[in-house]
């Protein structure tokens, strides 16, 4: 599939996905990560339950998209490589499911690795992280949940490591670079560990 027609699709699935108002979509999102903070009250912790209910999320959402590619008769040809899995979650499935898209890049010589790049980012629109000086003043020293190193939108590594298993691809996603950290751009590194035996992903459970 061309980058166009990904694109496309994206844009033609989003049309067909019922919409939430942005605002209230982000203000929701941050009521999550703020109730796990307080009951977890460290951000590892926090960053790993964000991960677990998005792989929760991402294996609903590959029946989903397929139902909703066949209804609006829109093809999407199986993948043959990392490459076209790459695409397909860039050009497609950010699109249809947030409605932005990422940029891919970085792909590994051997295949096996890409990065995904997100420039627009709509969980995060009200949301500033403090730095670790500003974190420690805000516990005050009790050594409470350090804010600096919550990876607030890690959400997104859950839910493509889910639905990427469900197509039987075991991956670990990550996040290398975040907007929320200073960086000029959120960049996602997607790794391929294995390459799953078809229904593996069905009986998948969590850790």
């Amino acid at each position: 599939m061309s980058k166009s027609s990904a694109s496309a699709s994206g844009h033609a699935l989003w049309s067909k996905m019922p919409k939430a108002n942005a605002e209230l979509f982000a203000l929701t999102y941050g009521s999550l990560v703020t109730e796990l903070i307080r009951d977890y009250d460290n951000a590892d912790e926090v960053n790993s339950q964000l991960d677990r209910i998005g792989h929760s999320i991402g294996v609903r959402c590959v029946d989903e998209f397929l139902s909703k590619a066949e209804v609006s008769g829109i093809n999407i040809p199986p993948c043959q490589t990392m490459k076209d899995t790459a695409d397909v979650v860039a050009r497609i499935g950010f699109r249809m499911f947030l409605g932005v898209s990422a940029e891919v890049a970085n792909h590994a010589p051997d295949g096996s690795a890409f990065s995904l790049f997100l420039y627009d980012n709509p969980l995060s629109i009200f949301v500033e992280l403090p730095t670790a000086e500003e974190a420690a003043a805000i516990n005050g020293g009790s050594g409470g949940c350090d804010l600096s190193k919550i990876k607030y939108s890690n959400v997104y590594c859950g839910v493509i490591r889910g639905a990427l298993e469900q197509v039987n691809l075991k991956v670990t996603c990550r996040f290398v670079k975040d907007a929320l950290r200073g960086d000029e751009v959120n960049e996602i590194r997607v790794e391929l560990k294995e390459v799953l035996v078809d229904g593996a992903g069905d009986d998948y459970g969590e850790d």
